[in-house]
């Protein structure tokens, strides 16, 4: 079929021949990746070994990766790689892994026929194709998963958003010793993060760059347009369309290495837990997200923030569910909410979902810059630590601007952030309760 293909000299006759075709040949065509892979999805035919793919979302970036490691385990001469039958396959969690890289709709199951698809065994993580080579699932919420393993080849999946991206990396490198020329392949929305950073500058680093655009022949229709003219020439559409890897700015409150220098896997003892809620001003698909952060404070009066649990265009009560379940999830001692947007109707839908939850309800009486001035001079002081990493929280917040806004919105998960730690950390707070989370 392949050359019948490359002897049809229109578009037109071309488009007649795939009408023409039976359903199985239909489906071959579909998985030739070779015929359908734009230019910055083929790999260089150097001695690279890291090939890097910054992409927007959606530009198919999981399709890039998950073709790689489908050609080097079938020993594919136009895509170098020795996978020496052991592959890693590293996500930010191991639910990205199997959701995404295995499971998903561009992912490994996804594009392999049924004769040489591999068989996934989710029990024992483990991937396993015909000819015998074993890829192998690693979360990054655990980089000591790694020690000991040694592969050929490795597939790392959204970098810029692995919790503990620096050891998880280092862990990996020494895993890669298998094979005649061990390679890797990283596939991920840029983030400007020192690690990555590093990445871009290692001359054993080939780079790929992709534009959401690039792919919208595989998009829902008006995805583009929308997000285009919603985010379109802002820090965060440069980012997450463009695949721009974006520098903080230099007149945010928050740098990137601040945040990172400050992460910690888990406190051990809290006093006291809060979930603090920015409600959007309406609802439906038009609204601001709702903010949801829930921050705790230990003994030390060190505060960690524990969770973003931000919810996207929901009604109130949606939103009302999600600030209650984190609360009883946490163990929480008190919600924040601010009353700016609904008044005391915010703590009356609260208590519609659980009347016994403790509403404390604040109003903004300063700008919020004002407001995220003292809360940033805590992160300089080291009393704030993340535990684990939040890419859109702090995406905001290192694109916080004195106008108030992140990337020309208004910052809900910011606010909330705000809320939290202002309320444990700057103000007298009622008598503490130990545990652990």
């Amino acid at each position: 079929m392949l050359e019948k293909l490359k002897k049809l000299s229109s578009a037109r006759k071309i488009t007649e021949f795939i009408g023409s075709l039976e359903i199985d040949d239909l489906q071959w065509l579909d998985r030739a990746w070779h015929l359908q892979a734009r230019r910055n999805q083929r790999p260089e035919l150097s001695d690279w070994r890291t090939w890097l793919l910054l992409g927007g979302r959606g530009s198919g970036k999981t399709r890039t990766g998950a073709e790689w490691i489908k050609a080097i385990v079938a020993g594919n001469k136009l895509f170098p790689g020795d996978g020496a039958g052991r592959i890693a396959l590293v996500g930010g969690s191991f639910a990205d892994v199997r959701d995404v890289m295995i499971e998903g709709e561009s992912g490994l199951l996804a594009i392999h026929d049924k004769a040489d698809r591999p068989k996934w065994l989710s029990s024992k993580r483990q991937l396993e194709w015909p000819n015998g080579t074993i890829g192998y699932a690693f979360s990054s919420e655990d980089p000591e998963q790694l020690r000991g393993s040694q592969f050929g080849a490795a597939w790392c999946d959204e970098l810029a958003k692995w919790p503990y991206l620096d050891a998880t990396w280092n862990m990996l490198q020494f895993c890669l010793r298998l094979g005649s020329n061990p390679r890797q392949v990283v596939t991920t929305t840029p983030r400007a993060l020192e690690m990555l950073k590093k990445l871009i500058a290692d001359p054993s680093t080939v780079i790929s760059r992709s534009k959401t655009i690039d792919n919208q022949s595989h998009l829902a229709p008006g995805f583009i347009d929308y997000l285009t003219s919603r985010y379109g020439g802002t820090r965060l559409g440069r980012q997450e369309l463009d695949g721009e890897l974006i520098e903080d700015r230099d007149d945010a409150l928050w740098t990137r290495k601040m945040i990172d220098d400050l992460r910690a896997k888990r406190p051990e003892e809290l006093q006291r837990i809060v979930v603090a809620v920015d409600p959007p001003a309406s609802s439906g698909k038009s609204s601001d997200a709702c903010g949801i952060v829930a921050v705790g404070r230990d003994g030390a009066g060190k505060c960690y923030v524990l969770r973003d649990a931000t919810i996207q265009q929901a009604s109130p009560i949606e939103w009302a569910n999600r600030v209650v379940s984190t609360f009883h999830e946490l163990e929480a001692d008190a919600i924040i909410a601010e009353v700016n947007q609904g008044g005391e109707m915010v703590k009356t839908i609260l208590h519609t979902v659980d009347p016994t939850v403790p509403v404390k309800t604040v109003h903004a009486s300063r700008g919020k810059w004002l407001r995220a001035e003292p809360v940033a001079l805590l992160y300089e002081r080291g009393t704030v630590h993340h535990v684990g990493a939040f890419a859109q929280l702090e995406d905001q917040m290192c694109d916080f601007g004195p106008n108030g806004l992140s990337s020309g919105r208004s910052p809900d998960r910011l606010d909330a952030l705000v809320w939290a730690i202002a309320s444990l950390a700057l103000q007298n707070n009622s008598r503490p309760r130990i545990r652990t989370v």
